[in-house]
């Protein structure tokens, strides 16, 4: 059977319609994921690495010995991963850091009164962990997205776990490219108990205070779960299947919408794709381009499920193809229209745009410089995309003189008068009592 998107015209829709047909597929119902989860995080929590190793026995089908990536390990994987791919990730790694260093912001310094001094100022967090997936497809790429602003905002502590393979080692790409990244604390384990073990630390795994990065239903409830937990640990966001929309109107080739939208259907059965596009003659040219590049692409079998529940929807013109993205909120939003860029100021919900026939999603994954975690199932609304940022905390600071706090008394006594609340107003009264100067 020849694949082909799901069609909608846009106009037809009633708004209960347009939300339906804008919802994410459902991830696989599994009722007591929660409690499941919760039970893995318990044990890893009582048993440490004894648990590590169980789970990992269990879930994993691999003994493992030495949690730890070790030197001869790392030895190995240089071996392994030969001089192409070692420059490959080291292009990727300069590009990461130029964009990503971009972002580090000078410390703030107003005078808001005369007096009257208020700072802001960066900290890094002091431990984080970086969670690499080894599900279906190893993701190096994924470790230097995490690595290179972890270092770039001096964590003192970054950590990676990643799953093991079937012969009990961590990946050697993913190993090879921590490394080009600074970081070796590496720890052969995944799903929940990777999580658990990283939000409360075993006998081996320090504790973080902070976990980032993708991976299935599994570690992210495990990740919300520890989340909620003062003893536990920050998470980077919310997180689901990936996801792309294009957005195009039949100025560039069909070959490359094509591609992009099957670059991300190959990601998981749950993944969505979905087109945008004013013209139908194009969308048809685009299925076309879909059946054609299908039979030579080694994942078939999850791309044929995920199109399943992708769709394309015809639209009057290109403003309307920008507020269906705007409603959507893709993870990745690919801009396919004449003079993307002029469409910018109209967009406000994506976690990361692409211009133009010469800006594949795929550059985005890998190596133009921006990050690949992204918001995804609709958090785009509300999340941002991985920055050096969220690897830091911002304090703030004031200092006040003797006449700035005297200029402030009013308004603090009048304010704290209003709230009732006259240890605050009586904290400001008693240093201005008589001429002493602190």
């Amino acid at each position: 059977m020849t694949p082909r998107l799901n069609r909608l015209t846009w106009a037809t829709l009633d708004a209960a319609a347009r939300r339906a047909a804008l919802s994410r597929p459902a991830v696989t119902e599994q009722p007591d994921l929660g409690r499941r989860v919760a039970e893995i995080v318990a044990r890893v929590r009582t048993d440490g690495d004894a648990a590590l190793r169980e789970l990992t026995a269990r879930f994993d089908g691999v003994e493992i010995d030495e949690l730890r990536v070790g030197a001869d390990e790392f030895e190995r994987a240089g071996r392994l991963v030969d001089q192409a791919a070692r420059d490959a990730m080291d292009i990727a790694i300069g590009n990461i850091e130029a964009f990503h260093a971009a972002q580090l912001t000078a410390p703030i310094r107003v005078e808001t009164a005369p007096g009257v001094v208020c700072e802001r100022i960066n900290r890094p967090i002091g431990a984080v962990g970086l969670y690499v997936p080894a599900g279906s497809a190893p993701l190096p790429s994924t470790a230097i997205m995490l690595a290179v602003p972890a270092g770039l905002a001096r964590c003192p502590t970054r950590i990676i776990c990643t799953p093991p393979r079937a012969d009990g080692r961590a990946d050697p790409a993913v190993v090879v490219a921590a490394r080009r990244c600074g970081v070796d604390a590496i720890f052969k384990v995944g799903g929940a108990q990777a999580v658990a073990a990283m939000a409360y630390g075993t006998e081996t795994i320090p504790k973080v205070d902070k976990i980032f990065g993708p991976g299935n239903a599994w570690v992210t409830a495990a990740k919300t779960l520890v989340a909620g937990d003062p003893a536990g640990a920050a998470l980077d966001m919310p997180a689901g299947p990936s996801e792309v929309m294009v957005v195009a109107d039949g100025s560039t080739d069909p070959r490359y919408v094509a591609l992009d939208l099957l670059s991300q259907a190959e990601h998981g059965p749950d993944s969505q794709a979905v087109l945008v596009c004013t013209e139908a003659g194009f969308a048809d040219a685009v299925d076309a381009e879909i059946s054609a590049a299908l039979p030579g692409l080694p994942r078939r079998a999850i791309i044929e499920q995920s199109l399943r529940h992708s769709v394309c929807f015809l639209v009057a013109d290109a403003a309307e193809g920008i507020d269906v993205a705007n409603q959507y909120a893709a993870e990745h939003l690919i801009i396919q229209l004449k003079n993307a860029r002029q469409y910018i100021d109209l967009i406000n919900n994506a976690g990361s745009i692409f211009l133009g026939p010469w800006t594949p999603e795929a550059v985005g994954d890998y190596c133009s410089g921006t990050n690949h975690v992204l918001p995804t199932y609709g958090f785009a609304r509300n999340y941002s995309g991985l920055s050096v940022r969220d690897f830091q905390k911002q304090l703030t600071v004031q200092e006040l003189t003797r006449p700035g706090l005297a200029g402030l008394a009013p308004t603090v006594l009048t304010l704290a008068g209003l709230e009732g609340l006259d240890a605050h107003a009586q904290a400001v009264a008693v240093r201005l009592t008589g001429d002493d100067t602190p």
